[in-house]
């Protein structure tokens, strides 16, 4: 799993005779260039107005003989962050790639010292690795050798390598299981992918796919699952992922939506709603690309658990219907409002086992992420969207994601948890005790990505872990429906591995 590899250096001066074959300049034209690019990029301007208004080649004597000059703009606007870099970076990637390019050095200039810019040079790095990443499906036919040629980055800055490749390895973890198309990342072939990026490391990997046990523990997910039993290669699993610090003081633990195909089960997706569906399982990519970086950094004090719920939701003769009512694994009776409502039935049996271990850890706070409704989408743009609970409200934990996400370049939004959320999810008669959704779609009914996580809430038992208890668990919904793929396009967007950046830097990084 090559991507590309990162050397830092304190100054210029000490990439002397590092065989580097460009170097890419990234900063804010209008600012002061650096002595040693000045005169270069002065005399490219005589010739090219263009210069340091987007990014070009423009020949130095520099490493390579190629100057790639990066333009960010503006830096210092209210409405500027870190993302200037960040696609700045990507845009000079791409040109030196198609010039041949496979050892760029990378310089980032003019850069306020303002804390939002305080991994600027890290976000670089990253910009320039998500532009390059391929999709697993072309590397594995034509050769990652063949389609991913730059193969090292040199960073002048005071930035630890380490830091910088286990957050990359992580969110390439979460491209591939998020972009892979839904044969070569069925469900079990998901967890194989988990089982081999986790192999030598510190994780444990516990695949649960007996279908007898998975009815008995699993009740809900198997609902969604029950029309794709009759294909083997369809059958779902758990993927369970532990990492158990030596001297733990903190516990994350996470539910991942990992819906492999949607095709809306029984309200079957129309219109041309379908395609891009095989990105559904978006967020237990994001937290098996998480559990990756934890992995790499291996910290001395914080556990992570995580159950990913991979799960194909098919059309046919055995569907789940709605109007359904069905016993979660928190004994807690759910009649089925829509089947394409069908991750927060995932997560919810998900949620209900960590909220059951939670007392065995220090200090656990609970997450559940996913690609879970097109309101986020359409509320938040292309920002994920926080939704915490009472006890998360209490301890900030969405304040120090957002914090962590604008200077990372991940960045989230919040919402809150309301008393509406609560009542449209209520039962309306004494047959079940909560609703799934209505039987709308998300985009279009009020608080559509807020009234999913008093379902998850009331659905999981973690209602009953509010601040107003006796065991108060800190709770927060992650939908990543807005910023899960480049450009909001789910059938060729390319995924953007959100939210591992911002958990990366919040929880791994001091």
């Amino acid at each position: 799993m090559a991507f590309p590899t990162v050397q830092v250096f304190e100054s210029y001066a000490d990439t002397a005779g590092r065989e580097f074959d460009a170097v890419i300049l990234l900063g804010d034209f209008a600012q002061t260039v650096p002595d040693d690019f000045s005169e270069y990029v002065a005399q490219a301007l005589q010739f090219d107005a263009r210069v340091g208004k987007q990014a070009l080649l423009v020949p130095a004597d520099v490493a390579g003989g190629r100057l790639i000059t990066a333009p960010t703009g503006p830096l210092t606007r209210d409405y500027d962050d870190v993302r200037n870099i960040s696609d700045a970076a990507g845009a000079a990637a791409r040109i030196a790639q198609q010039a041949g390019v496979t050892k760029p050095l990378l310089i980032v200039f003019g850069v306020p010292s303002e804390a939002r810019y305080g991994q600027a040079e890290a976000v670089a790095y990253w910009g320039l690795c998500q532009a390059l990443y391929e999709p697993l499906e072309a590397r594995e036919h034509l050769g990652e050798e063949t389609i991913e040629t730059v193969t090292a980055v040199g960073v002048v800055g005071a930035l630890d390598e380490t830091w910088l490749q286990a957050v990359e390895a992580g969110k390439r973890v979460a491209r591939d299981l998020a972009g892979t198309e839904p044969e070569r990342m069925a469900p079990p072939r998901f967890a194989e992918y988990c089982q081999q990026a986790f192999a030598h490391s510190p994780v444990r990997v516990t695949v649960i796919d007996d279908v007898q046990q998975l009815q008995h523990e699993y009740p809900l997910l198997m609902a969604v699952a029950r029309a794709s039993l009759g294909v083997e290669r369809h059958q779902p699993c758990v993927v369970r992922l532990e990492y158990k610090a030596p001297a733990a003081e903190q516990t994350l633990m996470f539910a991942g939506k990992g819906i492999v195909y949607d095709t809306g089960g029984a309200d079957v997706k129309t219109g041309g709603h379908m395609a891009g569906m095989s990105r559904d399982k978006g967020g237990a990519a994001g937290v098996a690309g998480f559990v990756k970086t934890v992995a790499e950094m291996r910290p001395e004090t914080l556990n992570v658990v995580a159950e990913l719920g991979v799960v194909r939701n098919s059309i046919g003769a055995d569907a789940f219907v709605a109007d359904e009512i069905i016993t979660a694994h928190s004994g807690v009776r759910v009649r089925i409002g829509n089947t394409d409502a069908e991750g927060r039935l995932v997560l919810a049996d998900l949620l209900s086992h960590l909220r059951e271990e939670a007392p065995d850890y220090p200090r656990p706070q609970i997450f559940s992420v996913a690609t879970l409704t097109g309101h986020a989408a359409l509320a938040k743009g292309p920002y994920t969207a926080l939704i915490p609970n009472g006890p998360a409200r209490v301890n900030e934990v969405t304040e120090k994601l957002w914090e962590a996400g604008e200077v990372y370049g991940d960045p989230t939004e919040i919402s809150w948890s309301r008393r509406e959320d609560y009542d449209f999810v209520r039962p309306r008669t004494k047959a079940d005790d909560t609703l799934s959704s209505n039987n709308g779609p998300s985009a279009t009914t009020k608080r559509g990505h807020q009234f999913p996580m008093a379902f998850l809430a009331i659905a999981s038992g973690l209602d009953k872990h509010g601040t107003d208890s006796q065991q108060p668990l800190p709770y927060v919904h992650v939908d990543i429906a807005g910023s899960g793929v480049e450009g909001g396009d789910w059938q060729h967007g390319k995924p953007t591995a959100a939210p591992v950046t911002c958990f990366a830097g919040c929880y791994l990084h001091q």
